[in-house]
């Protein structure tokens, strides 16, 4: 069983930066997959980036490459995605999920993971 919090949303200007963090409590093993996603409310849950938990592989999602970056604390249990020269069309909910069963790489499909975090929410003025 895993749980995960995420936190550090806010509200930004376009352009700004944020921080998100996604503190897990339960065995994260170094197979695992750790990734974001962000929804809008009437919209499916959209591939954000996700990291491989034993060799700190990423992915990201075109609309965030360049922007976006996704790291990981092992001694933290704690996944972060750095938001860079954001945009309105980033805001959203945002979750954080783990993917303990690792079927295949990348893990950008929503239906792979099996562990998600309540989301924080993302706001951007432009």
């Amino acid at each position: 069983q895993v749980q995960l919090v995420e936190s550090g949303g806010g509200l930004v200007q376009a352009g700004g930066s944020l921080r998100l963090s996604c503190a897990a409590s339960g065995r994260i093993s170094r197979t695992d997959v750790l990734g974001w996603f962000r929804q809008v409310p009437g919209k499916v849950r959209e591939f954000v980036g996700c990291i491989l938990w034993n060799n700190t592989s990423t992915h990201y999602a075109d609309s965030v490459k360049g922007r976006f970056t996704i790291s990981g604390d092992s001694a933290k249990n704690t996944v972060y995605l750095q938001m860079n020269s954001l945009k309105p069309e980033d805001a959203a909910i945002y979750y954080c999920g783990v993917d303990v069963r690792f079927r295949r790489w990348p893990a950008d499909n929503e239906a792979e993971y099996d562990y998600w975090g309540q989301g924080t929410q993302v706001t951007v003025s432009s």
